[in-house]
């Protein structure tokens, strides 16, 4: 029960207002118990919780408000912070300057003193009135004296010459123009003596070019800068970057005379700091800069930087070894110094002796050891480079330059026992040189003409480090690597290597052999294939190289012999077959290529030897008899789609059409995925007139085989040659959309256009087939027709280089060279066309397979195919 009624309990939901009363004020029911002794033990160890709690977080709570006070100062500085730089300038005024800082009441307007004098004010008379109503009014009567000159003119007249008394002396005007224009005259010619001016012409423009004329902007910078600048070595003199930065500002502003002055106060500031005292000499004359120097090695006695800037300013030889010599006596261990003393000794006893003192002062530098030993004789060497090799193990330079000196002096022998010992030793000394660097250090040594070190260093080191099963990809890539980088010594030296621990792989000697034919003496290449054919007797591609080589050589009994072992290694190898029966032809034998041919279809009897039996009596006009053969050969092969081409090319040689329709209707039936056969019968239907015949044809094919350019390309061709224009290029569009990236149909569209869109239209086929030589081919053409010699150079051989199989590139290039290149430009041309040998292109084969150019080289082919090649305009 609650004593008091008038206290009501507080409704649910109501908060007690004393129930968050202060427990060390109490009021109400407990304010009246005592305290005692427990209730302070309790408040003190309550105290001692909190101090306790409060300690440990003060750290933290500490750096975190002064965190919050800095990110508050940085956003709201201090009224004496914003100043700080203003008040420090103030240490440097005078009195006169604080005298003439004014009042602040004299700069506010409101509290300015007013004079206390009375403001006073005085009448006008009635006199100037009068006199400014009479100048501004207008005069409508004559007085007495214009009466008197008569009228308005004399009025004139007297007004402008104020009567008699005050006529205007227009002489003496003139005379005074004239003095006036003397005066300017003399003003402007005061540089002039005895009629000769006294500027010297050169020199003054060279203070033209000395003048540097800065921008507002630039001037605001350097001022802004200047004062960082004068705050950094204020505020922290003894910051060598700081002084170095003013010095340097100054120079660019144009006063180097400050900037002089500035590094020299740097140098007091700074003098252990060896950056300010190489800058002030470099801002200094070489007298002053002497003088620096000498104070700077006082100071700084070791810094080698410092000597080698007092060498460079002494211009005699002798000063400079004398400085030198001096500062070997200070730092006798630096290699620096002692490199540039030996380079200063012109006599070599002089600089032995040198070099014998340094590697006793500094044994771990191999650069010393090294040129010691160079500059020895071939049993002091030796002895040198063992005592190199004993003070330091680590070096495989050493080694090396061990083996090399074997090799200068004729001992080979030593050479692989050298290098062999040092990839021991430097494993066991924990060396860890890999196979990439050995190699690295091998191309150095052909570099410099070792080829025997460089040699042992590959047989020594190639195989660290690699699985069994990853040797030969991986030494094949070392070797690709190496000729890439110009050591062919090197990479020659990878494939012996490799040869011996595959002899039996033809694809090492194939690459071996190509090393050899870029690189090598055609004896190497000879030498090589015979060792390669007796490892590899089943390799043909060996064989038929070999025979190539002495068949271009001119050495057709050679070639004869090599295809005779060829055959008894490889009985029914088709390709050495064709291989011999080319050798033959080529040298006008027909008959011995026509009985390897019928021995070549007893034993081997392939498709292509069939082919080449037709083509050799085509080639020979025996028509019978290659009739005979293709049908023959047709039974045998009916799939085999060039037996039918040659067949229906024979008819239409011989103006059968009617007959060659024939048989390219059965060729497309027995072959209907050959684009080519397709594309015959069409061109044969339009030369007959049959140009519905030629579409439908065309049409058939593409539905056969669907995505081929080529098809496309043909029933665009046939729109155009029929004056079709429109059809053509809804083909163009068709075709694009199935065949995106042809080059062959982007060229088609280009040149369909007229010469204003065909810029754009090449810029949407490089986008589409960038790297397309038909495209680039394209290109190049655009711009010979706008007259751009230099650009369509620059593209043809981008085409080439692209796919130099692309015998139409090369084709098109000799024809714009023809007409804008000179006779080198020309061969260039020709030169890189024979290299390439290429095999593909529709103009190139269209002249390399026709009979009438059987048997011509590349040279001739590309003369006749750039003479068939029209520039569209």
């Amino acid at each position: 029960m609650n004593s008091d009624p008038t206290k009501l309990a507080p409704k649910e939901g109501e908060e007690d207002d004393e129930q968050y009363q202060d427990p060390d004020n109490e009021v109400g029911l407990f304010s009246t118990a005592p305290y005692e002794e427990d209730d302070e033990e309790a408040d003190r160890v309550w105290d001692m919780i909190d101090a306790k709690m409060d300690e440990r977080r003060k750290a933290r709570r500490e750096a975190r408000e002064k965190e919050e006070l800095a990110r508050y100062r940085l956003e709201r500085p201090k009224i004496s912070q914003q100043f700080a730089d203003l008040k420090r300038q103030l240490t440097s005024i005078d009195d006169a300057e604080w005298a003439a800082i004014p009042e602040v009441g004299d700069l506010v307007g409101k509290n300015r003193k007013k004079s206390k004098a009375p403001e006073r004010f005085t009448p006008m008379p009635d006199t100037m009135i009068a006199a400014a109503r009479d100048k501004s009014g207008y005069a409508n009567a004559l007085d007495a004296t214009e009466q008197k000159l008569g009228g308005i003119v004399s009025a004139a007249a007297a007004g402008l010459t104020g009567g008699d008394d005050m006529m205007t002396n227009f002489r003496e005007i003139g005379q005074a123009r004239d003095k006036v224009l003397g005066l300017k005259l003399d003003q402007v010619s005061s540089d002039s003596v005895s009629g000769k001016t006294t500027i010297d012409p050169k020199g003054y423009l060279t203070d033209l070019n000395s003048v540097v004329v800065k921008s507002d902007a630039e001037i605001g910078d350097i001022k802004k800068a200047r004062l960082l600048l004068n705050s950094v070595i204020t505020t922290n003199p003894k910051h060598a970057p700081g002084w170095i930065a003013a010095a340097r500002l100054e120079e660019v502003a144009g006063r180097p005379v400050h900037a002089r002055n500035i590094i020299a106060k740097g140098c007091e500031q700074c003098p252990k700091n060896e950056d300010v005292w190489l800058e002030a000499a470099r801002l200094n004359n070489v007298e002053n800069s002497k003088i620096i120097l000498g104070d700077a090695v006082r100071h700084l006695p070791q810094s080698v930087k410092i000597w080698l800037k007092a060498v460079s300013l002494e211009t005699d030889n002798k000063a400079k070894k004398k400085v030198l010599r001096r500062a070997l006596e200070f730092i006798p261990n630096s290699v620096k110094l002692w490199r540039a003393a030996v380079n200063l000794e012109e006599n070599p006893e002089d600089a032995k002796v040198l070099l014998s003192r340094a590697v006793e002062l500094v044994p771990l530098s191999v650069d010393l050891w090294l040129a010691l030993a160079r500059l020895e004789t071939y049993q002091n060497a030796q002895k040198v480079l063992n005592k190199a090799r004993a003070a330091i193990p680590t070096s495989h330079e050493i080694w090396i330059a061990a083996a090399r000196l074997q090799e200068e002096h004729g001992k080979a022998e030593m050479v692989d026992r050298i290098i062999t010992s040092a990839a021991k030793a430097l494993s066991q000394s924990g060396v860890l040189l890999d196979r990439d660097q050995w190699i690295e250090e091998a191309e150095k040594c052909e570099k410099n003409g070792s080829v025997l070190t460089c040699q042992a260093i590959v047989r020594a080191t190639i195989g660290m480090g690699i699985e069994d099963e990853d040797r030969k990809s991986t030494w094949m890539e070392d070797a690709e690597s190496c000729i890439a980088h110009g050591a062919i010594q090197t990479a020659r030296a990878i494939y012996a290597h490799a040869l011996k621990v595959f002899p039996g792989k033809a694809s090492i000697w194939q690459q071996a052999a190509y090393l050899e034919k870029s690189h090598g003496t055609p004896q190497s290449l000879e030498e090589l294939l015979q060792r390669a054919v007796k490892y590899c007797p089943q390799a043909e591609v060996l064989w038929l190289m070999g025979a190539k080589e002495k068949w271009l050589a001119g050495d057709v009994e050679s070639a004869r012999a090599i295809l005779e072992e060829a055959f008894r290694a490889n009985p029914n190898s088709e390709q050495i077959w064709l291989a011999a029966v080319k050798v033959e032809s080529e040298n006008d034998e027909y008959d011995r290529a026509r009985k390897l041919l019928e021995l070549a279809r007893k034993e081997s009897g392939t498709e292509r030897v069939w082919m080449k039996s037709v083509m050799l009596e085509r080639q020979m006009k025996n028509y019978d008899q290659c009739n005979a053969l293709l049908d023959e050969a047709l039974e045998k092969y009916p799939t085999f789609d060039k037996l039918w081409m040659i067949k229906g090319q024979i008819e239409e040689s011989q103006d059968n059409t009617t007959k060659a329709r024939e048989v390219y209707n059965k060729a497309v039936k027995n072959c209907p995925k050959s684009v080519i056969l397709w594309i015959l019968l069409a061109r044969l239907e339009e030369k007959l007139g049959m140009v519905t015949k030629a579409r439908a044809s065309i049409e058939k094919a593409r539905f056969i085989n669907p995505k081929t350019s080529e098809l496309w390309v043909e029933a665009i061709r046939i729109e155009k040659r029929n004056n079709n224009m429109a059809v053509a290029k809804s083909l163009a569009a068709k075709a694009l959309q199935e065949c995106p990236s042809s080059g062959a149909i982007w060229t088609e569209v280009i040149f369909m256009e007229a010469r204003p869109q065909r810029k754009a239209r090449s810029v949407d086929a490089l986008k589409k087939c960038e790297h397309d030589p038909i495209v680039v081919t394209a290109v190049a053409r655009l711009f010979w027709t706008d007259r751009k010699i230099e650009k369509a150079r620059n593209w043809f051989q981008k085409a080439i280089q692209i796919d130099p199989d692309q015998g139409d590139s090369f084709a098109w290039w000799y024809k714009f060279e023809l007409q804008h290149g000179t006779k080198e430009q020309q061969d260039i041309c020709i030169k890189r066309c024979v290299a390439a040998e290429p095999r593909h292109g529709e103009h190139w084969q269209a002249v390399a397979k026709d009979v009438a150019n059987i048997g011509k080289k590349t040279e001739e082919i590309l003369r006749i195919c750039a003479d068939k090649l029209e520039l569209v305009k």
